[in-house]
Parts: C-alpha cells; structure tokens; sequence
C-alpha cells in the first residue's frame, strides 16, 4: 500500500488586487486561499473530488501585508466513513526582512463525493506517530462540540427571513 498523502504546502504572493481598504490582505481574500488549500489537501488524500462542509475556528492572529508571501501548511487530522478534517496554519513572510509570522489558522471539514454529489467512502487515517494520534484526537473533540452546537443552534432556531409587521 501506498503511504498516505496527508499534508499539502502551498505559497502564494499577496498583491494589492487582495487587499482592502487599509492596504492588508482582505479576510475574505484569505478565506479563499484558504479553502483551495483545504480542497487540494483532501482531494489529494482521497484522490477524489471534494466539498467543504464546515469551516470552524478561524482565528486571524495578525494582519498579512501586500507584497508578503503566504506559505500554507495543510494536514488532514481525521478522517471519518466520507469526511476528513482539514488543519491548517499560515504563514507570513517579509521577503526582504526574512521574517516569518503565523497569521492565521483554522480547521475545515472536508466531504468526498461521487459523480452523483452523493457523498462517499474513503480510505481511513494511518495514525504513523505521537502527533498525529494528537490532532485526531482534538479533531473527534471538535467534531463532537460541532454536533453539540448544532444541536443547541436547533433548538434556538428563530426565522428571520420573516419581515416584522
């Protein structure tokens, strides 16, 4: 068998077509960035396609300046029958400085899909060490407090879609 592709590393440039107003790379430009890196690593796991399900914790830590590069490191942590948790921690360089920060870090959930968008099974985690055995087990404690929250989030559902008279 072969081994298991579990991490994925990707850098990207920040330009100003990214940045907003105060001349930082927009959130929202991140969270793109961020979901392509989610959807490669777990497609290159499962070597199929992909759909995000949930993104949870995103934590902005510092700002990413136009003009830094950008170095994504994704992992998968769990996998469960059709589902993977993606981790991933990002990294921010002043190229003339050399000075590196993590800015940002986050955890999405994956789901493999067949032709028919019908989500299906994928090869287990091979847990190789300490660490991994680690972020699988924080992921299940995720995943477990995502269901509780969902659960909490039903029963404190409340339509606004309906205009007041």
């Amino acid at each position: 068998m072969s081994k298991q592709e579990k991490t994925l590393i990707m850098s990207v440039l920040m330009t100003p077509d990214m940045a907003n107003f105060s001349g930082n790379v927009h959130g929202g430009s991140l969270l793109k960035l961020l979901d392509q890196v989610a959807y490669s690593c777990a497609a290159k796991y499962c070597r199929q396609y992909v759909v995000t399900a949930n993104l949870d914790q995103v934590s902005f830590k510092d700002k990413v300046k136009v003009g830094e590069l950008v170095t994504f490191y994704s992992r998968i942590n769990y996998v469960g029958r059709s589902s993977m948790e993606v981790g991933v921690k990002v990294m921010a360089e002043d190229l003339r400085s050399h000075e590196k920060r993590h800015t940002t870090s986050c955890y999405f959930t994956m789901v493999a899909v067949d032709d028919n968008g019908k989500p299906m099974m994928i090869p287990p985690l091979n847990i190789e060490s300490e660490a991994e055995q680690l972020l699988f087990s924080a992921a299940q404690e995720r995943k477990k407090m995502r269901y509780e929250m969902t659960e909490k989030n039903k029963a404190l559902h409340v339509d606004l879609t309906q205009e007041k008279e």
